[in-house]
């Protein structure tokens, strides 16, 4: 297991000092942000430094699971239980006991799931579906959602009980908009990545190209970023990576709400005032005095808005 948390902006630099903190303690953690942003590997950073990180770890993505095996994924099954149920197995529970388990997307589950869910973490004690025998584990559980479920506790599509127990530290990460500054790392990371891949060492991206990438809004977060640049890189021709080599929605974006780039984001005031203060901080060639200047006010009220 390999996790890397690329950037050095002030939003991920808390995202990071948060999971030093609480990696060290047996706390549940609850991940929260877009699809994209790296939850995952959050939760693979945690994991790596804490001192379970030499027992299992196992993830279940509770989205990409019907609701129907879901629970059979984390509890386990005796034989016969249900059609189809040739033999006993152990569930990710067990698998997973003495390390961690993530389970992502846990927005996604069904009501009857999040009930045993909530059992396991406030008594360390399940039974595999169709059994009797009830088995203790110990288990750090980390979560991660793309939803607000305070609002899904409201629609009563998720159990107020189990949030709390989930919640008792939360790490957001914030989308690569609010980050923008963090894109030039993630740029070169990814282009070190896909240079060794696709066997082409001397490959770069030009300035035109970064300024491109720069531009655009990304919705689909650090993913989208990532899968970009591996088409790049693939499909470049020459040393250096283009404007030209990237998709058309990539070389021709806007950052106004309502672009069919970001058709499916409703702007908060912060955000767009973010991107006005990145506009000219661009204008004035990067230069953070004169833009501080240009916007009138002083340059560490620049950096904040900067985020």
């Amino acid at each position: 297991m390999k996790a890397n948390i690329i950037g050095s902006s002030a939003a991920i630099t808390d995202v990071l000092n948060l999971v030093s903190r609480v990696a060290g303690n047996d706390v549940t953690v609850l991940i929260t942000g877009e699809s994209g942003t790296g939850k995952e590997m959050v939760a693979e950073t945690i994991v790596q430094q804490s001192p379970r990180r030499v027992k299992p770890f196992l993830k279940i993505n509770c989205a990409a699971i019907p609701s129907e095996l879901l629970e059979s994924q984390m509890f386990g099954h005796e034989r016969g239980a249900f059609t189809g149920a040739v033999s006993r197995q152990e569930g990710c529970f067990e698998r997973a006991d003495g390390g961690s388990l993530f389970l992502d997307e846990i927005g996604d589950m069904a009501s009857m799931t999040q009930t045993k869910l909530l059992r396991v973490l406030q008594e360390q004690e399940f039974e595999r579906i169709g059994g009797n025998e009830t088995i203790r584990v110990d288990v750090r559980l980390i979560a991660a959602t793309n939803k607000t479920l305070l609002e899904e506790i409201k629609r009563g599509k998720f159990r107020e009980d189990l949030y709390y127990r989930l919640n008792v530290v939360e790490i957001h990460i914030p989308p690569l908009r609010e980050r923008m500054e963090d894109v030039n790392e993630l740029v070169e990371h990814f282009v070190a990545e896909f240079r060794q891949k696709y066997n082409k060492p001397d490959l770069a991206v030009s300035k035109q190209g970064m300024q491109t990438l720069l531009n655009y809004g990304w919705p689909g977060n650090v993913r989208e970023l990532r899968n970009v640049i591996e088409r790049a890189v693939v499909l470049s021709r020459t040393a250096q990576i283009e404007s030209e080599d990237f998709p058309e929605k990539i070389r021709q974006p806007s950052l106004l709400p309502g672009d069919s780039n970001e058709e499916d984001h409703i702007f908060t005031l912060q955000e767009m005032e973010r991107m006005y203060v990145r506009k000219v901080l661009e204008y004035a060639g990067g230069n953070k005095l004169k833009a501080a200047r240009l916007l009138n006010i002083d340059p560490k009220t620049l950096r904040t808005k900067l985020g």
